[in-house]
């Protein structure tokens, strides 16, 4: 399939290091014509059914169907792969490809959206930086707005730092437990989606500020902005199917 091999290319899927249970690139084929893509950020048995409602041959997603085993193929797993083979609607997977390209990913996306400019690399993960950070000058009252507007769901905010943001850091998803390497890496807030109660006094001993946006809300953008880029590339209509979980 064309459209996934350029997938691959761009978002440089086979030179990213990831998690095992990523399984990056193309997890489920089908017969090879695409007339309509789908992106959602998680591949559920939910997002699969509202794929195939829309009428999609392709299913783009953050987190795809391996994270945990899918053996054996009953119950749930059995009718999720029966749906997917019977309607013949392909799947594609992207996780840290798409957290990091510097355009289309998450955190390049949300940075855009927050208005943070003069992006540099941040947060050494798996041999690689999957996020950015930005000099600003900036209230931690107007980046909260900033990030409301963005994420359409109002942050959960750790204020451990300085009323005025200088130095901001952005990895989406779950990246809380690690803000003692956020912080060492030199920023006084950290955005990201979520972290664990015990970052709250942490936050605090490290005099860093900490915006958690919600996993779901922080990893809307990756999928939203390869979908639509494809869209362009392959004249084919696209829609984002949009499936919160609220966390």
């Amino acid at each position: 399939m064309d459209l996934v091999r350029y997938c691959d290319r761009i978002l440089r899927t086979d030179k990213i290091n990831d998690y095992e249970g990523a399984v990056n690139g193309l997890q489920v084929e089908n017969h090879g014509a695409v007339t309509r893509i789908a992106a959602a950020v998680d591949a559920t048995l939910s997002t699969i059914k509202l794929a195939i409602a829309s009428r999609a041959e392709l299913l783009i997603v953050h987190h795809g169907l391996f994270w945990s085993p899918r053996q054996p193929w009953t119950g749930k797993t059995y009718e999720m792969l029966r749906l997917l083979i019977g309607s013949d609607l392909a799947l594609y997977s992207s996780h840290l490809p798409l957290d990091m390209h510097p355009k289309l990913g998450n955190n390049a996306q949300l940075c855009a959206a927050l208005g943070l400019k003069s992006r540099e690399p941040f947060f050494f993960e798996k041999g690689q930086f999957i996020g950015y950070k930005a000099e600003t000058r900036l209230k931690r009252a107007e980046l909260a707005k900033r990030l409301q507007r963005g994420l359409g769901v109002a942050p959960k905010l750790v204020p451990g730092g300085p009323t005025v943001c200088r130095r901001v850091g952005v990895v989406t998803g779950g990246a809380g437990s690690e803000l003692k390497r956020a912080a060492r890496e030199g920023v006084d807030t950290f955005i990201t989606g979520e972290g664990p109660h015990w970052t709250f006094g942490l936050a605090e001993e490290l005099g860093v500020n900490v915006f958690y946006g919600g996993h779901y809300a922080t990893e809307t953008f990756g999928v939203k902005a390869l979908a639509a880029h494809l869209s362009r590339k392959f004249n084919v209509p696209w829609t984002f199917i949009d499936h919160p979980t609220g966390l």
